[in-house]
């Protein structure tokens, strides 16, 4: 499964994972804001993420995020490629910057690194590698979310179920936004146990899916149709939620040709939409494979 959108996920839920993942993080750094496939004009770049200082607040450090799980013998020279021309096109917003560069483990590393030592031994980039921080039990939340990508099959529902414990037990105060990090845990669940059905997942977790907020308000407003066209509907309503989540309003064009989409399709929509990093990638999948 592609799991770099889990992470960006991750982080816009959250941003303060800074604190735990630089070891010495800018001021303020739990209060950035993450921002995921940011667009950079001529020549084309588009960065996966970014984390963006609180407005007003001094000094102005940029954050640029990379979530690398399969092996890209070219990942530094794109990645430094892109953060330096997107400080390039903004001098005058940032007095400095860091990269935070996700991995499994040492061995999904891009080889030859000798172009870029200088870069990776300064302060400035930080790799992280998910199989050295420990159990998810020992972490902070955002960073037991991000192990819990990793954590093998066997492992993982227990895994699951402590973090979910876990958030349940937060004080409000701590925790803004519980239910989205919910969602979130048992996201990964679903896509790490994608040969099981949703009632298997929710016996493996030991709750209702249909409890979160996604899901009841996509019951809620399929409720008065018909049984099959009903589960249609909520699977319609809910992806385009997630899409709207991950891309922001989608134009009318776009929502018209996912409404008339057959059952079929939307099921396979609903595997591809973690794949997808642009919108364009969406509007290509349609182009391609509706019908």
């Amino acid at each position: 499964m592609r799991r770099d959108s889990l992470f960006y996920q991750i982080f816009q839920q959250c941003p303060a994972l800074l604190v735990d993942l630089l070891p010495n993080p800018p001021a303020h750094a739990a209060d950035y804001h993450f921002f995921a496939a940011v667009a950079v004009k001529e020549p084309k770049f588009e960065i996966d993420g970014i984390f963006l200082p609180p407005p007003g607040k001094r000094p102005r450090i940029i954050g640029f995020c990379e979530a690398q799980f399969q092996k890209d013998e070219r990942l530094y020279e794109r990645l430094f490629s892109e953060s330096f021309f997107f400080l390039y096109q903004n001098y005058d917003q940032f007095s400095d910057w860091f990269a935070i560069v996700i991995y499994p483990s040492r061995s999904i590393e891009q080889t030859d690194l000798a172009p870029y030592q200088v870069l990776l031994d300064s302060h400035h980039v930080h790799r992280i590698y998910l199989d050295e921080l420990g159990s998810p039990e020992e972490l902070s939340l955002g960073l037991a979310l991000m192990v819990l990508t990793i954590v093998e099959e066997a492992q993982a529902p227990a895994a699951a179920r402590s973090l979910l414990e876990r958030v349940e037990q937060e004080p409000p105060a701590r925790l803004a936004d519980r239910r989205g990090i919910m969602e979130l845990i048992t996201t990964i669940m679903v896509y790490k146990f994608s040969q099981l059905g949703r009632t298997e997942v929710e016996a493996m977790l030991g709750i209702t899916l249909q409890e979160t907020r996604v899901y009841q308000e996509a019951k809620e407003e399929g409720r008065q149709e018909g049984r099959q066209e009903g589960r249609q509907e909520e699977g319609r309503l809910l992806l385009i939620r997630m899409l709207t989540r991950r891309f922001g309003k989608l134009s009318a064009a776009v929502t018209q040709q996912i409404n008339q989409l057959p059952l079929g399709q939307l099921e396979n929509l609903g595997e591809a939409v973690w794949d997808f990093e642009t919108i364009a990638d969406l509007r290509a999948w349609l182009k391609r494979d509706r019908g």
